[in-house]
């Protein structure tokens, strides 16, 4: 262990003591004490020409260690006087003289006080607090016949030059040992409470600076981002009233393209309340440049899960227990269910619950890579499938072409990927549709695991506490102040048998929402939309070649491109269903799309 020594700067009022306390620091090997003699302001200038960091305590005495306090951030340590120090030079002066008194700073007096109290002493004890009051003091006592006192450095100065006799009251060695163990314990610890700030510094600066701490009105006590907008600081003024006492408060902030993971907690500080709000940017992709790879950090899949109808306490209802014993586990897993259900998002809560949850989720949409995607995918040295300790996310599985589900199965066998990084892969089924070939193989080969989603037509009894919970969420959000539904309305909502699930269940009573004033949403607001739904829905899909066009003047590829976009279209845009219907590679099939944007995942609760 390395030996530490303490640097102690002295400054003495007169030099015998400045002899005393390099005398007294002898006893101390591991101090370093240098002293300079200097009274008042002349100890206080040895104090500002002195380098930083040259020491890491000072110690003085009376006046002197007052003013030195006015002009350093290092700790002081005021050299006291004990009341035998007092007692001491008392006797030295009753062997002159009866008639004198005690004079000097607070430092001096208030022992005295307490030994006279003690010893039924009848003295006068005068207290100054400046050089200037020193001489005023003098002057009375002696227009009252005075002509000797007791006093400290500063009052025997002016008191000689006034012609008084004057016994200096020194610090005795116990005094001056004393000081030094003060010193030596106030450096360690004010040393530890420095290199712990400058390791906190260290922290947020490592992170990027993303640490705000506001007074209680708002206003900025400390900030180390590089750049506050007027409008992040007024977002978390707003939130300064939501902060509760102990604990945190967790919210979203989304600013152009930059999205802040915010955590606000209250701050004390020496007895003063302020609120610390630690932000953790994320850049939002705009767009990828390899279609349907996506990777997502802690961030991210917080921001994007806390806006899901999953988010809300006992949406999950009674698959909680199995879903957080799943986010536990590393075995492959297959989450099924109906569109709408809420795979990706089940996927991303799984993520956020488990012990890989540092490391990115790496989501790759089946329904939306393109051949450039998949073999950067299984072939390049910088895949994420290279990576240790990631989750990768199969989305929309049911869309894999054949060839790509054996290349993938290939190199997980391979490669033991399921050991390496966490597999969730999801897959969209329709009522009573039989497990797929490649799925069934899949769950097989890997040992998956499964976890089925029920539709929201199943849990038709939770329909009016899952619509309290997600209508008291919009009131928040939309700031209305609505009560429930009329009775009418929450039995129209459990008749109703949700083709889309819980994707159309959010969207509508969003709807309902933002289009009520009163306090309860009205039955012929829920039956005009659930009647716009039945109509949407119901509305058969043409044939796509029963409206291709006959102009026998238009080419061949003009009129195969037409057959492409209308089959996509009838199929809501799933491109893999629409290759499949054509008989077609999805290669060719976006060839012929062009540029054409790939559409929104059609499980976005």
């Amino acid at each position: 262990m390395v030996e530490t020594h303490t640097r102690i700067l002295g400054i003495a009022p007169y030099d015998g003591m400045r002899t005393a306390m390099e005398q007294a620091a002898q006893a101390y090997p591991n101090v370093e004490l240098e002293v300079y003699t200097g009274d008042l302001e002349e100890g206080q200038a040895i104090v500002q020409r002195m380098a930083p960091n040259s020491y890491d305590c000072i110690i003085s005495r009376g006046g002197t260690a007052t003013l030195i306090r006015q002009v350093t951030d290092l700790p002081v340590v005021d050299i006291h006087i004990s009341v035998y120090d007092v007692l001491r030079t008392m006797k030295l002066a009753e062997n002159y003289t009866s008639l004198y008194a005690i004079v000097g700073f607070p430092s001096i007096t208030e022992p005295a006080h307490t030994l006279c109290s003690l010893l039924n002493f009848d003295l006068d004890i005068l207290t100054v607090r400046s050089a200037e009051e020193v001489r005023h003091t003098l002057e009375r006592l002696k227009q009252g016949g005075y002509r000797m006192v007791v006093c400290d450095m500063v009052t025997h100065t002016i008191a000689r030059e006034m012609g008084f006799d004057a016994f200096l009251i020194t610090s005795g060695i116990e005094s001056l040992h004393s000081a030094i163990d003060q010193a030596v314990n106030i450096s360690t610890w004010f040393g530890q409470l420095r290199q712990e700030n400058l390791f906190l510094r260290s922290i947020t600066q490592e992170q990027g600076g993303r640490v705000v701490v506001m007074e209680p009105d708002g206003s900025l006590f400390y900030n180390n981002m590089k750049d506050i907008s007027p409008e992040l600081h007024r977002c978390l003024q707003t939130h300064l009233r939501e902060i509760p006492t102990t604990g945190s408060l967790k919210f979203y902030y989304t600013e152009r393209s930059q999205l802040y993971s915010i955590t606000a907690q209250v701050l004390l500080m020496n007895n003063v309340q302020r609120y610390l709000f630690y932000c953790v940017p994320s850049r939002i992709p705009l767009h990828s440049s390899r279609p349907g790879l996506r990777s997502l950090n802690q961030g991210e899949c917080e921001y994007l899960f806390s806006n899901s109808f999953y988010s809300l306490s006992g949406a999950m209802g009674t698959q909680d227990a199995e879903i957080n014993a799943l986010a536990a586990v590393r075995q492959p897993l297959f989450i099924c269910g109906e569109p709408g259900t809420g795979k990706e998002q089940i996927a991303r809560y799984l993520y956020l619950h488990s012990a890989l949850v540092n490391r990115p989720l790496v989501v790759a949409n089946c329904a939306m890579m393109n051949d450039k995607s998949w073999d950067f995918l299984l072939n390049h040295y910088n895949s994420p499938l290279n990576a240790n300790g990631n989750t990768v996310y199969f989305q929309n599985f049911e869309a894999i072409p054949e060839q790509w589900s054996t290349e993938l199965l290939a190199a997980i066998e391979e490669t033991g990927l399921a050991r390496r990084v966490r597999l969730l892969f999801s897959r969209s089924v329709r009522p009573e549709e039989p497990v797929s070939p490649v799925t069934r193989r899949f769950i097989e080969r890997l040992g998956a695991l499964t976890l089925e989603l029920p539709p929201l037509r199943s849990r038709s009894d939770e329909i009016p506490s899952l619509s309290s919970l997600y209508l008291n969420s919009l009131n928040l959000e939309l700031g209305k102040q609505l009560s429930g539904f009329e009775p009418r309305a929450i039995e129209m909502l459990r008749q109703y048998p949700w083709p889309n699930n819980y994707t159309q269940f959010k969207n509508l009573l969003r709807s309902l929402a933002t289009l009520t004033n009163g306090p309860y949403i009205r039955s012929s607001s829920v039956a005009d939309l659930l009647s716009k739904e039945r109509s949407l829905r119901s509305a058969p899909a043409a044939h796509p070649a029963a409206v291709v066009s006959t102009d026998t003047s238009r080419t061949l590829e003009s009129i195969i491109g037409e057959v492409v976009q209308q089959t996509v279209a009838a199929h809501g845009g799933n491109r893999a269903a629409a290759a499949r219907q054509l008989g077609i590679s999805r290669t060719t099939l976006w060839r012929y799309l062009g540029k054409i944007e790939a559409g929104e995942s059609a499980d976005p609760i």
